[in-house]
């Protein structure tokens, strides 16, 4: 049975490659992206595929909270439940660090607004849905005061905190749901594949990107990850292990999402 399936970042790179998969196999899936011209070219082309579902387009900059809001409240408005929330958009370099907000960029499109787009979302979300967080095998102790925009850091060092951050937070939230769902996992998939963010940050062409957007559709869909809720998956390992340390200290992780709380409603 299809299931209706949002990806953010979902115009290049792994977003992508996962749209494709899942709108082949006749998912109904929202793509999200920051233009809307590429939004249009990626629905024109993914709708030529052979037996694909219906696609759906959605604009938002995740670096700005409003935003966020804004997409969260769009969904919510035209559909009344989510199967699946890809939470793929990711940043590693860029120019423009910090936003209007004040805010690291990193932390904002990489922490904050997933957190934030899942708690609008979790009302459209029944026990069996999930959230797929989009973590990393780079993970980092996390400077609480970067998070809060207080501390400038190297693009390396956000990147890898804000992807621990982003595997604390997914950890909290499903010890905090529990059995009332959905499950919410942690994915590493697949370290230098090549994204424009490896080519552009790394100056390589990196792996194919097949690798990490199968194991996100198997995240998604598949009985192995039903179970899963709270948990890492390394797919560099190709199994379940734990993150860095910080992501099994039940006290750091509720510090990490107090602080995002925080920054939400300031």
């Amino acid at each position: 049975m299809p299931k209706t399936i949002l990806i953010t970042g979902s115009t290049d790179g792994i977003g992508l490659e996962t749209a494709k998969m899942l709108v082949a196999a006749g998912h109904h899936v929202l793509l999200h992206g920051r233009n809307p011209g590429k939004l249009a070219t990626v629905q024109a082309t993914l709708a030529a595929l052979p037996g694909a579902g219906a696609i759906e387009t959605f604009v938002a900059d995740l670096s700005v909270m409003a935003d966020v809001e804004r997409l969260a409240k769009e969904i919510s408005a035209s559909h009344d439940h989510l199967d699946v929330l890809i939470n793929n958009a990711g940043i590693f370099k860029t120019d423009n660090t910090t936003t209007p907000a004040g805010l690291d960029v990193r932390f904002a499109v990489n922490t904050i607004a997933p957190w934030l787009l899942t708690q609008r979302l979790l009302p459209l979300m029944r026990p069996d849905g999930r959230v797929v967080n989009l973590s990393s095998a780079a993970q980092a102790p996390v400077d609480l005061s970067a998070l809060e925009g207080q501390r400038q850091l190297s693009a390396m060092e956000a990147y890898a905190q804000s992807k621990l951050a982003l595997t604390m937070w997914s950890r909290h939230l499903a010890e905090e749901l529990k059995d009332k769902g959905p499950v919410i996992i942690a994915v590493n998939p697949g370290s230098m594949l090549g994204s424009k963010m490896v080519k552009e940050g790394f100056g390589v062409a990196g792996g194919d990107l097949a690798i990490g957007a199968t194991v996100l559709v198997r995240a998604a869909l598949d009985a192995e990850f039903a179970t899963a809720s709270g948990r890492y998956f390394d797919n560099d390992n190709g199994r379940f292990a734990s993150p860095h340390p910080d992501g099994l200290d039940d006290g750091k992780c509720a510090d990490v999402v107090r602080v995002i709380e925080s920054l939400i409603k300031a």
